[in-house]
C-alpha cells in the first residue's frame, strides 16, 4: 500500500517538473557572450573602418574650415601653407634638390600632396584611437593643431589674425570627433565589452525570484525527487545576460541612420566650406583684376630688336623668348602672395647716407627699361629646363641705390619678398653697368601673379636664389659679414654666378631617328658674359662645332644646331661651349649644390635604318 501511495507522488512530482502551468519546457536562446572570437574580431574591424571614416571626416572638416578662416582673416597665412612653408624651410638641402629633380615646377603640389596624405593618415589614426580608448583621438587632434600653430607662428608675413586659426582647427576637429565616435558607438557598441551593470568575465546581476505561492509552499513541503534539466536549458543568468548584451529591438536601424545622417552632413559641409574657401580666395581674383587693368608704360629705353637669325626653326627647339605661361616657377611659396599695387611700397634701409621708400604710382613714373634677360634657377640640373629667357620691363636698380647712397663698407644687398623670403646680392652687381631691374612688366604685359606682380627682381649673370627675388618690398643695403640670405644656413654658397652651360633639346634623350642626316639643337647660355662657341662629340671622339645663333645679348641665352650624318647604331652625343672670353664649359660632373651643376649634357640617339 505505501509503495503504491509513493509511486503515485513520484508521478505527480514529475508531470510538475516537466511542464509547470501546462506549458512545454522552452529552448533557453544561446547568449552571444558565448559567439566564436572570430566574429568579435571581424566587428570591430568594421567599428575600427567606420571610427577612421569618421576621423577623416572630422580632421578634413576642420581644416577646410580653418583654411575658409584664414581666406576670411589672414589671405597669405594659413595652417596647411605655413606647416608647408616650414617644411620647405627645414627639408635638407638634398631632399629639396630630389624633390625638384624629380617633380620640377610642380615640386610645391607634390608636397601639398603628401601633407594631405599625412593629414588623411592621421585623421584615419584619431577615429580608430577614439573609438577604443576615450581622449586617444583627440589628443593627436590637438598636437596637430599644436603643430599648426607653431607652424604659424614662425612665418614672417604673420599676422595677429592668423594666430587664432590652427587653435580653431583643432577645436573644431575634436567637437565633431567627439561627436561622431558618440553616435558611432550608439550603433555598434564595443563587441568586446559587458552587458550593462556587469563588468567582463561576470554574470549580470540575477533578478529577485517571485514571492512563492501558499499553495506551491504547501506542495513544496512534500517529499519530491530532484529530476535533472533538459540538456539543452541553459541557466537562467546566461540568459539573461544575452538579453541585456543584445540592443534593443528597433533601434540598431535608426542608430546607424543618425550615424550615416551625421557623418554625410559633416562631409557635406566640408564640401561647401571648401568651395567658399576657393571663391574668397577671391583677393586673387581681385588682384587678378587690378592686374589685367593695368596698363605698363613705354619704356624710355625699348629693348633692342632681335637681331634676324636668332631663332632657330627646328622641330623640338623651344622658342627664344620663352611664353609667360610656359616660365619655369620655383620659389618657397606655397601660395602665391597676393599684393595689392596700390598697398605696395618698397623700403631701401640700411647702410645707406638717406632711405627711401617708393610706390607703385612713383615706380610707373620713372623712365622704364626694357632688356631681354635669361635667368635660370641654381636647382637646374645638366640638361634641366628651370630656365628661361623672357623681355623684362623695369627701373635700373642702381638709380634707387644711387638716390640712397650706399655707405662706404656695404657689400651685399639683401632683398626682401612680402612673404620673408630674402636674396643677398653683391652691391657691385646692382650698381654697375648691367641691366639688373625692378620688374614691373614681363613679355609686354605686367607681372604675372606667380612671377612677382607688382615687382620683381631680375639681375642678369647670377641665379636666381641670389637675386630674383619676387614680391620684393625692402632693399637693406648691407654686409655679408652681418646678414645672411634665406639660403644660405641651408648649404648654398653666398655669391652665385651663372656658370657656362648647354643643352641638347633635339632629338631628345633615347629617342630614335632615322639614318642619314641628323639634325641636332638646343641652347647654351653664360649671361652677362656671353657665348662664343658650341661643340658636339659623337662617342667621345673629336669636337664638331656648331652654328651658333646670334644671341639677342650677352644677358641671354643663344640657340643652335649641328647636322651630323649618322649610320645605323646607337650613339652618344654630347655638348659643351666656349664663353666669349675663351673659357670653356666644365666637364667635370659637380651636383646642384652649392652653386650650380656642372658637366656636359649626353643624350643616346638610336639610329634606325
Amino acid at each position: 500500500m505505501d509503495k503504491e501511495i509513493t509511486g503515485q507522488e513520484q508521478r505527480a512530482g514529475t508531470q510538475v517538473q516537466q511542464g509547470q502551468a501546462g506549458q512545454p519546457p522552452r529552448k533557453q536562446p544561446q547568449s552571444k557572450q558565448g559567439r566564436p572570437g572570430q566574429d568579435r574580431s571581424k566587428d570591430r574591424r568594421t567599428r575600427d573602418l567606420w571610427a577612421a571614416a569618421a576621423g577623416l571626416v572630422a580632421v578634413g572638416t576642420a581644416v577646410v574650415l580653418g583654411e575658409l578662416t584664414a581666406s576670411l582673416v589672414s589671405p597669405t597665412v594659413s595652417p596647411v601653407t605655413a606647416v608647408g612653408g616650414a617644411v620647405i624651410d627645414a627639408v635638407p638641402p638634398g631632399v629639396k634638390e630630389w624633390v625638384i629633380s624629380v617633380f620640377g615646377t610642380a615640386d610645391k603640389l607634390a608636397l601639398l600632396g603628401g601633407m594631405a596624405l599625412v593629414i588623411a593618415a592621421l585623421a584615419a589614426l584619431s577615429g580608430v584611437l577614439e573609438v577604443r580608448r576615450r581622449f586617444a583621438g583627440v589628443a593627436v587632434i590637438a598636437v596637430f593643431g599644436a603643430v599648426g600653430l607653431v607652424a604659424v607662428l614662425s612665418r614672417a608675413d604673420l599676422t595677429a589674425n592668423a594666430i587664432p586659426v590652427p587653435v580653431l582647427v583643432a577645436l573644431v576637429g575634436i567637437a565633431l570627433l567627439r561627436w561622431l565616435i558618440r553616435k558611432l558607438e550608439t550603433w555598434l557598441p564595443d563587441p568586446n565589452g559587458a552587458p550593462d551593470g556587469a563588468t567582463d568575465g561576470e554574470p549580470a546581476a540575477a533578478t529577485v525570484p517571485p514571492e512563492p505561492d501558499p499553495s506551491e509552499t504547501r506542495a513544496a513541503a512534500q517529499p519530491v525527487p530532484v529530476v535533472a534539466p533538459a540538456a539543452e536549458t541553459s541557466p537562467p543568468e546566461t540568459a539573461a545576460a544575452a538579453r541585456a548584451a543584445e540592443p534593443p529591438a528597433g533601434e540598431v536601424g535608426p542608430a546607424r541612420r543618425r550615424f550615416l545622417l551625421a557623418l554625410g552632413g559633416t562631409a557635406a559641409v566640408a564640401a561647401v566650406a571648401g568651395v567658399l574657401a576657393s571663391t574668397l580666395r577671391g583677393a586673387a581674383a581681385v588682384v587678378s583684376d587690378v592686374r589685367s587693368k593695368l596698363a605698363i608704360p613705354t619704356a624710355a629705353s625699348p629693348a633692342p630688336p632681335i637681331p634676324a637669325g636668332a631663332e632657330i626653326r627646328l622641330d623640338g627647339l623651344g622658342p627664344l623668348v620663352t611664353p609667360n605661361k610656359d616660365f619655369y616657377r620655383i620659389d618657397t611659396a606655397l601660395r602665391v602672395p597676393l599684393v595689392d599695387p596700390a598697398q605696395w611700397t618698397l623700403k631701401v634701409t640700411g647702410l645707406v647716407e638717406r632711405e627711401i621708400e617708393l610706390d607703385f604710382a612713383t615706380l610707373l613714373a620713372k623712365p622704364l627699361t626694357e632688356r631681354h634677360v635669361t635667368i635660370a634657377c641654381v636647382s637646374n640640373e645638366v640638361g634641366g629646363d628651370l630656365i628661361g629667357n623672357a623681355k623684362w620691363l623695369g627701373w635700373p636698380v642702381r638709380e634707387l641705390l644711387a638716390m640712397a647712397g650706399p655707405k662706404p663698407g656695404a657689400d651685399m644687398v639683401l632683398s626682401r619678398s612680402t612673404d620673408g623670403w630674402t636674396a643677398g646680392t653683391p652691391l657691385e652687381a646692382l650698381t654697375d653697368s648691367r641691366d639688373a631691374l625692378l620688374v614691373v612688366g614681363m613679355n609686354g604685359e605686367p607681372l604675372p601673379l606667380e612671377h612677382g606682380f607688382p615687382v620683381r627682381m631680375i639681375v642678369p649673370g647670377l641665379y636666381g636664389y641670389v637675386s630674383a627675388t619676387k614680391w620684393v618690398t625692402e632693399l637693406k643695403v648691407t654686409r655679408y659679414a652681418d646678414d645672411v640670405a634665406y639660403w644660405t644656413p641651408r648649404g648654398w654658397s653666398e655669391r652665385g654666378p651663372i656658370k657656362t652651360s648647354s643643352r641638347i633639346d633635339v632629338p631628345q634623350d633615347g629617342r630614335s631617328v632615322t639614318a642619314g642626316t641628323v639634325v641636332f639643337g638646343g641652347v647654351a647660355w653664360d649671361q652677362h658674359t656671353g657665348i662664343g662657341t658650341v661643340e658636339l662629340r659623337v662617342n667621345r671622339g673629336d669636337w664638331k662645332q656648331a652654328e651658333l645663333a646670334p644671341g639677342i645679348s650677352k644677358d641671354t641665352w643663344y640657340q643652335w644646331k649641328l647636322a651630323l650624318p649618322l649610320t645605323p647604331g646607337r650613339y652618344e652625343v654630347q655638348v659643351r661651349a666656349t664663353d666669349l672670353e675663351g673659357v670653356p664649359q666644365v666637364e667635370e660632373s659637380a651636383p646642384v649644390a652649392p652653386s650650380g651643376a656642372t658637366g656636359f649634357h649626353t643624350v643616346r640617339v638610336d639610329v634606325k635604318s
